[in-house]
This record gives C-alpha cells, structure tokens and sequence, in this order.
C-alpha cells in the first residue's frame, strides 16, 4: 500500500471540521479514490460508494430532488439497512458527472445523519457551470501524482534518512555522500517512475521499466479519451497542445509558441484549450511575471507561459525513444534540464505555490520565482555541471530596488552557500514547501480614543 500525504489532511480534517464535507480534486488516476477508500473503511462502520462513471444511473437520484429528504429517501431505496445513522460515510466518486451534486451537498451536510466525502476530475472545467457552490459546508483539496518524498517512502527510504535530509536541507549543511549518492539515483529513478500509483506500483512489484511504460502509456491513452469526451466546439486543439507539451519543453526557451500549432495561431483562440488542460490536472502552467516582485500575481502575464506535464513519468512516456534507458545512462545529448524542470513544477505545484517565472531582456531567466515569507524566492534548476553559472540570478540579487536576499540552486551538487546563493540537490525540493497560516489570527484593536471627537 502506497503512503500518501493526503491520508493525513483527510484524518485532520473530519476530526476539525465533522459536519462539512471534504472534496478531493485531481487529475485521473492520481490515486484520490483509494486514498478516500482507505480512510473510510478505517474510520466508519459503513462505507457507500457512488461512483458516477461506473455507475450513471445513480446521477437520477439528484434530478429535480427537493432537499435532503428526498435524497436520502432515494439512497434508501438502493443502500437499505448500509445507512447506519451516525456510523455511515458516503463517498462521491468523479462527481464531475453530477453536477447536481455539488449544490446539493449543502443540503446534507445540513441534514446531519451521515458523513460525505467526495472526489472528482476535470472539476475545474465544469465549476463554472454551478449554480451555487456550497461556501461553508464542503472544503476542497487538490491531490497530485506521488512527490518525491512519496516516492522515497514508496522506495524503502526510512524516516531517519528523511529527517536527516531534512535538517541539511533547514541548515544548510552537506548531506553525507553515501546519501547524497543513493538519492540521487533514487531521484533518476523518479525521473522514469513518476508519481502515478499505477506506475509506481508496476515498478515496486516487477522492477521492469517496460510494464511502468505500460502503465503510463495506458493513462496518457485515458487522458486522450477524456480530452476527446469533453472536448466542445471551442476547444478544438487540446489533443495538439497536449502532444506538443514534451516537445515544446525540449525546445529552448521552453515556452509555448502557437505557430508550432498554426502559423495564424491567436492567444485567445487557443486560451480555453490552455485552460482546460490546467483545470483538469492534465498540465500545470508557469506564467511569467513582469518583475520579481510580491505579489507576483500583479505583474503575472495571462499570455507568455510554459506548460508542463501534471506527471514527469508521462511526461518520459510521451518522449518515447528508449528515454528511461538514456536516462540511466546519462546520455549527453539529451536535454535533462526540462525534465528536471518538470520535476520543479510539480514539487512546487503539490507543496502549495502558484507557479511563475521571470524573463528580462535585461537581467536574463528565472527558471522559477516564488514568494516564501512575503518574500521572493528565486529558484534555478540545473541539470549539468556547470550549476554555478546562472548569470539571472547573480543578475536580480544585485538590483537593490528587488530587495532578495537569497537564491536557490537545485542541481545534481551536494549543500553548498556561495553569497547570496544555496546550492541544494536536485530532490531536496522534497522539503520546499508553502507555510500555511495558522488557523486563528486574532487582532484585537481598541478605537475608544476616538469617542466623543467632533
């Protein structure tokens, strides 16, 4: 069995919050239906699955239904005596194919006798269609394919090695080289593997790259089908933009460029493709900012992006040509560093930041720039040798105006501070990840000054 951090924020959310409802987004085959599974069946005496896709007929429960009762009237009539008051949760699978269900959800955590959890895909293609969205009765949470450090746990790697790692990582102190050695082989690995349980899992139980290729290939083929099911008359070129990911990271600079499309390709012909490959789960987009300043979100560009894949393995998949073997092999005339990259976007993605990066014809390109302590964190990811050249960086650290303290390198090198820049290895971005706030932020403020002023 497969860990997976969001067992953990499932756990600590029904202990928080027991009378909402939790959803899990996400692309396929990502693993929210076992993880959900997992904690139901250990959690409550009872566990109802509905799942819409394989079975559509149960999306007529919700039709023209008149509130709580009703429904559960109706989930009666099929579950019976499984309903057990008070030890009972039901389970929403790929609720994208009941939209109902989404405004009415309110009304049964309202209702109060049983537990609801939910999951689906494609969620962000058809939010925009609901009516009304049940604001403070349903949270949602985004689960991803396995990060690394999933993947290490999947691999045998003890929590001791973890937290020493984690410490070199917190006080920048070099990690022992038998260590440093034995993960980053482990994050070559990755590099093939990926993070879909499937494939994952394919590895762990025959150690043969060629039926993790399956795997993959038999998701990329899923993803196809449901760009081709939900594919409407404005999104014409999802399978084209899809297939031109790999290719369009290997190029130079990275970005999309529509001609490679059509040679009278508008941006906002294309957008609603580029967007709903990102609301799927399918891609994840990097928009580039103006300048490398907090909030990122005011200088962020709509319309000069790179789009990488939501999964580094299919990402190896779609590149074909024996790519897991010149992997192992270290082939030079293989672009790593957009593979690499892909592995920084997704880490950052799944860790929590909103995904930029900055280009200046003056100062160069920040492969990544996130904002860590309402500061920006500039980050450069490298594959070769020849990591301590990134004249972008050393170029933003020295404008004043920018006030950066610090830079990151992730590259295949031990911990190392030179100046204003840390050098980490490339999988302890495993340990980068957004603080939350914390839960009460109290503010108390006493205006009586102003009583009786004119």
């Amino acid at each position: 069995m497969l860990r997976r951090k969001i067992t953990n924020r499932i756990e600590e959310f029904y202990k928080s919050d027991p009378n909402k409802a939790l959803m899990i987004v996400g692309a396929r085959q990502v693993g929210k239906s076992y993880a959900i599974g997992k904690f139901a069946e250990a959690h409550y005496e009872s566990v109802i699955t509905i799942d819409f896709i394989e079975n559509p007929e149960y999306v007529s429960v919700f039709e023209n239904a008149q509130g709580a009762d009703e429904i559960l009237l109706r989930l009666s009539a099929v579950f019976g005596d499984r309903m057990i008051p008070g030890k009972t949760m039901i389970f929403f699978d790929e609720v994208q194919e009941c939209r109902e269900l989404i405004t009415q959800i309110k009304y049964l955590v309202q209702e109060g006798t049983y537990a609801y959890i939910l999951s689906g895909s494609l969620l962000g293609t058809v939010f925009k269609d609901i009516v009304s969205a049940p604001v403070g009765y349903m949270d949602i949470a985004t689960m991803y394919p396995l990060d690394f450090e999933e993947f290490a746990w999947a691999n045998g790697v003890g929590e001791k090695v973890i937290d020493s790692l984690r410490s070199s990582f917190e006080q920048k102190t070099p990690v022992d080289a038998f260590i440093h050695e034995r993960m980053t082989a482990l994050f070559e690995l990755y590099l093939i593997v990926g993070g879909m349980p499937e494939a994952v899992s394919a590895y762990l139980e025959t150690k043969n790259l060629r039926k993790v290729a399956d795997a993959q290939n038999a998701i990329i083929r899923l993803y196809k089908r449901d760009i081709s099911k939900y594919d409407e008359k404005d999104r014409l070129y999802l399978n084209e933009i899809f297939d031109l990911i790999p290719s369009e990271l290997n190029a130079k600079n990275k970005r999309f460029i529509l001609k490679n499309l059509n040679e009278k390709a508008r941006f906002d012909k294309y957008y609603d493709s580029f967007l709903w490959l990102k609301n799927a789960g399918v891609a994840l987009s990097v928009n580039v900012v103006d300048e490398p300043k907090v909030p990122l979100l005011l200088s962020k560009s709509q319309n000069l992006f790179k789009l990488f894949s939501n999964d580094v393995g299919l990402l190896a998949a779609q590149y074909g040509n024996e790519i897991q073997v010149r992997i192992l092999q270290h082939e030079t005339s293989m672009n790593f560093g957009s593979i690499y990259e892909n592995v920084a976007a997704e880490e950052l993605a799944a860790h929590g930041f909103a995904l930029y990066y900055y280009n200046s014809k003056k100062f160069g390109e920040l492969d990544f720039v996130i904002e860590e302590n309402g500061k920006v964190l500039p980050i450069e990811i490298k594959s070769g040798k020849d990591y301590y050249r990134h004249n972008a960086m050393d170029n933003v650290l020295d404008v004043t105006e920018y006030g950066i303290s610090e830079g990151y390198v992730f590259c295949n090198g031990n911990v190392e501070t030179v100046g204003k820049v840390t050098y980490f290895p490339i999988y302890m971005l495993m340990f980068l990840h957004k603080k939350e706030l914390p839960k009460e932020i109290l503010f108390t403020s006493d205006f009586s000054d102003l009583n009786g002023m004119v």
